[in-house]
């Protein structure tokens, strides 16, 4: 039998998904008949699956020791992390802009060259995350953007910022903008890209359709075009949908495609302007005045973008 006692971060989760991030080798569907079977407690009873979990709740687990594996660690102190570019900090929120080339999320294996595994040593560090403290709870990322994209990626310190902040983002609460060059000059110096993108999850990559079919989801991406010369333009995309590889499928798709984009994007073009890397980057972020931001209300009205954009400046060093 291991227990828990429910920690601020642990409360207000319901109780089988909490346990599914305390105890992560446990199937989900055993971790429903336990609950049901009462080998799952809460304060020495019997509990709903849905019941939401109470600052100082004891929580009893009767189940086998062999799902109890050790967690993968939290970083050391002292191992190599990636220096953060700190865009804004408080005491819920981390703003970081994220270098192109650095990945946000370990993809297997634990690395500590990974934005999340530098974001949470800083946090040790500075003594406001304790893993040994806590039961469920480790400082999260809110957004990803792709290996090769740069810009503002949102991070959260605890786990009632981080349900509420998700909650913004599911629900559209935040404007997200992008930086991004583009071969050619859309037709239209402003105007709304609409369609329907399909992944194929095996080859990591979307297809952009005009009309709905089973698997697709709709995709909405506002531009408007800041400027243009030497066969480039520079635009801003404002995200309206928040679909895998987005601006890139359908600004392709549209017949712009992203300068340096190897997926999407022209390998000869690219070859022209010996670029590698994708020219976007997630550069401004804004909390609407008179939204609903719950814990987050007093950043109504603030917005957050980076100073320096390098690909813009190269290309476009006016604006």
């Amino acid at each position: 039998m291991r227990s828990f006692t429910v920690s601020g971060n642990d409360a207000g989760q319901r109780l089988d998904r909490f346990t599914a991030k305390a105890v992560p080798s446990l199937p989900s569907g055993l971790i429903q008949k336990y609950i049901r079977l009462k080998r799952i407690k809460v304060n020495g009873k019997g509990s709903a699956r849905d019941y939401r979990l109470c600052l100082g709740d004891i929580i009893e687990m009767y189940i086998n020791d062999e799902f109890f594996d050790p967690r993968r660690p939290a970083p050391a102190k002292s191992a190599p992390a990636p220096k953060l570019d700190i865009v804004y900090e408080d005491e819920n929120l981390l703003l970081v802009n994220k270098p192109a080339g650095m990945l946000a999320h370990s993809a297997g294996e634990w690395d500590p060259a990974t934005l999340i595994a530098g974001i949470q040593a800083y946090l040790m560090g500075k003594g406001e995350w304790d893993p040994s403290a806590e039961n469920s709870f480790a400082p999260a990322l809110c957004n990803r953007i792709d290996r090769n994209t740069s810009g503002i990626v949102i991070s959260v310190k605890n786990a009632p910022a981080l349900r509420e902040m998700n909650e913004l983002i599911k629900e559209r609460v935040l404007k997200k903008y992008y930086l991004c060059i583009v071969h050619g000059r859309p037709k239209k110096q402003e105007g709304e890209l609409k369609g329907y993108i399909f992944k194929d999850a095996v080859k990591n990559q979307v297809y952009v359709r005009s009309a709905p079919e089973k698997g697709a989801r709709t995709a909405v991406t506002k531009y408007r075009v800041l400027a243009s010369k030497g066969g480039l333009s520079l635009l801003e995309c404002e995200l309206v949908t928040g679909r895998t590889h987005q601006i890139r499928a359908q600004l392709a798709a549209a017949g712009h495609p992203l300068l340096g984009d190897g997926k999407y994007g022209s390998e000869r073009l690219n070859r022209t302007f010996r670029e590698t890397k994708q020219a976007l980057c997630s550069w401004r972020l804004v909390f609407p005045k008179g939204a609903e931001l719950g814990c987050f209300a007093y950043l109504s009205g603030r917005e957050f973008r980076l100073s320096s954009v390098p690909f813009a400046e190269k290309y476009f060093d006016s604006h």
